[in-house]
């Protein structure tokens, strides 16, 4: 992978000589531009002329961006290299060709395209640049699609290679993550969270397909759609499981991270969450992303957080469950300050505090029963919550909120140090269970010191959730208070939580930069890319505290962060931390026990050599499995195994 990436950083360097040089039908945007007049024209600066040998002629197009000119080769050929040159225009030509992207097909359409090569260097007037193409499979259409508003204005295109069909043992992908890659019919471009985008969907991985399949796409998110990089979602028409993720579904997120100049906070606060225990956590894979041959950057590929299988663990719930205890769950829904901006039925605010919160399943807010069910339960759970005996394990907000849950999921904001904590809480209640619980974390782009409105994060004399200085839903702050603070069993409890966290699930400073530094090496090609893109090096976006000039610098601002964060949420009065905290289910697990040495760990799978049966517990206790054979495939995190024979050992995933 590094002689590759070396490969494509160094290609302007390189001369033409690999294969024969193609040649085709110019293909291309129709369109092109007089710029005598500004106005459209078939007639002068035509794809033609890419391939006429003329360093003063030139292809313009009348658009900006999303613009192209190849060839049609015929029949498939295998591309060995791609040769280009700027139009001869020294004010700003050479800079013109810099994130271009090579693209090859076999579809007139265009929706089966995949990239071959991304020019990240400017290219030289009157001169070709030359870079080797790395794939091994053969296609009759090929093309440069223009970087972003600048009409294409190329003189030159060459290919190279040879007659063939090839095989796919072999893709380009940008970097050493996976490659997303979204073509949509007649290259529209997603414009709003309510249209779907009729599409095809691949994606690249090690060098090969992994995911090959017609869906849609649209924008997602709220603020973060207001960024030039635009976050997305994408949804194919039957459910596919995409590179490791647990679940299979057909909806899936691609979160931008615009603002974070780490480009990996949602994959931190991932790992805080698996490590402090919650019961679902999303999965989470940096990607690049390229949406019809223009690269748009490193993302995050996220499951949608809904109620699905290998998601959020409620029941699906059918428009026939109205009564009974199918009429009790699950229900996905969130504590969400921009509920008012939903359809009607879809949303509604607690009774007595008027908390907005939107159902998310059942979808569309479920039937006119189920939005009752859910919004009595919740209504009910905030008088509780409000009610003078609120405290009372029996009579109290106990009664109807997962305790433990809730401790977790706001321990897992309190490290992150995320200012839109009581801005948006997701919740779910599984049928049959009288209890919400807290979860999952979701969008922590702005957390992690990255927003001016808590920065810096561990000078605040008070936890970030209680501080109230971020934006705050409605009736919350006073909710969540009286719960996490007020409450003093409460706090003893999430003392025990956050103790036997950094005791037993390797929650440290330490480990955690570990864990950064891992991906920092991982996606470092991505980032340099990313921000060759998206020119935000240096400057403040949305409410960064601080203008960081380099994703090292962004890096080990992040870690720096994160080792004092955990020192300071230590301190008494804050999380007040114990050293001698353990598991109270499982106290005596011996690491040095031979029940390990048995243990066969396959796929986050466990069994034991001897098919006997045994347990497996979380370090606080939960149970995961109990039996013979082999578990599920079980969440990244330190867990404890015990025997029948009361042999126990702790094992990692």
């Amino acid at each position: 992978m590094k002689r590759l990436i070396f490969a494509i950083f160094s290609a302007a360097a390189l001369t033409a000589g690999a294969g024969e040089k193609l040649t085709g039908t110019p293909i291309g945007t129709q369109q092109c531009v007089d710029y005598d007049t500004g106005q459209p024209s078939t007639t002068v600066h035509t794809v033609e002329t890419l391939f006429d040998g003329d360093f003063d002629t030139y292809f313009a197009t009348y658009a900006r961006s999303y613009t192209w000119g190849g060839l049609d080769l015929g029949t498939p050929h295998i591309i060995e290299r791609v040769g280009w040159a700027p139009r001869n225009d020294y004010w700003e030509g050479e800079d013109r060709v810099k994130m271009a992207v090579i693209q090859g097909a076999n579809s007139p359409d265009w929706l089966d395209a995949v990239p071959l090569y991304i020019i990240t260097e400017k290219g030289t007037v009157n001169q070709m640049s030359y870079g080797d193409v790395n794939c091994s499979k053969g296609f009759r259409y090929v093309r440069y699609v223009s970087p972003s508003n600048v009409r294409c204005n190329l003189a030159e295109l060459e290919f190279y290679g040879h007659e063939g069909e090839g095989d796919e043992s072999n893709m380009f992908q940008f970097s050493n993550l996976p490659t997303v890659i979204i073509n949509t019919v007649n290259s529209e471009e997603p414009y709003d969270k309510e249209h779907d985008i009729t599409s095809n969907i691949i994606i690249l991985d090690k060098n090969t397909y992994d995911t090959n399949a017609p869906g849609t796409v649209r924008e997602r998110g709220n603020s973060s759609r207001t960024h030039p990089k635009k976050p997305w979602r994408i949804k194919f028409e039957k459910k596919q499981g995409v590179l490791d993720a647990p679940a299979k579904a057909k909806k899936w997120t691609l979160i931008n991270n615009h603002s974070d100049k780490t480009l990996m906070r949602n994959v931190l606060a991932f790992e805080i969450s698996r490590r402090m225990g919650l019961d679902f956590t999303p999965y989470c894979q940096p990607v690049d992303v390229v949406l019809n041959g223009e690269f748009k950057g490193c993302y995050q590929l996220c499951d949608q957080v809904e109620a699905k299988p290998g998601r959020i663990p409620v029941t699906e719930m059918e428009p026939t469950d109205i009564e009974g205890e199918a009429l009790t769950g699950g229900y996905h829904f969130e504590i969400d300050s921009y509920a008012n901006e939903e359809p009607e039925g879809t949303w509604f605010s607690s009774e007595r505090s008027k908390i907005p919160v939107t159902v998310k399943s059942p979808d569309d807010g479920g039937t006119p029963e189920q939005f009752n069910y859910i919004y009595n339960y919740f209504s009910e759970l905030d008088k509780l919550v409000h009610a003078r005996n609120f405290s009372d394990p029996v009579e109290g907000y106990r009664s109807k909120l997962d305790l433990d849950s809730y401790l977790r999921y706001f321990i897992c904001q309190e490290i992150i140090g995320n200012a839109d904590c009581i801005w948006s809480v997701h919740m779910h209640k599984e049928r049959g269970d009288d209890l919400i619980k807290a979860g999952p974390i979701w969008d922590s782009e702005l957390a992690f010191d990255n927003d001016h409105r808590v920065y810096p994060t561990n000078k605040l004399d008070q936890l970030v959730t209680l501080a109230g200085r971020g934006p705050i839903a409605n009736g919350m702050l006073t909710f969540h208070k009286r719960i996490f603070h007020i409450d003093l069993n409460s706090r003893k409890e999430r003392s025990r939580i956050w103790s036997i966290a950094r005791n037993e699930s390797d929650l440290t400073g330490e480990s955690l930069c570990a864990y950064i530094d891992h991906w920092a090496e991982q996606m470092k090609t991505s980032a340099d890319l990313n921000f060759m893109r998206w020119d935000v090096l240096g400057k403040l976006i949305f409410t960064n505290p601080r203008a960081e000039n380099s994703f090292e610098e962004a890096v080990e601002n992040l870690k720096t962060y994160i080792r004092e964060r955990i020192t300071r949420l230590d301190e008494k009065n804050f999380l007040d931390y114990d050293p001698e905290a353990a598991s109270v289910a499982l106290p005596n697990a011996d690491p040095s026990s031979s029940v390990e040495a048995e243990l066969i760990i396959s796929g986050n799978c466990v069994s034991l050599a001897d098919g006997g049966a045994f347990s497996v517990y979380t370090t606080d206790g939960r149970l995961c499995f109990e039996g013979k054979g082999t578990t599920s495939p079980l969440t990244p995190g330190i867990y404890i195994i015990r025997t029948p024979k009361g042999e126990s050992a702790k094992f990692s995933i």
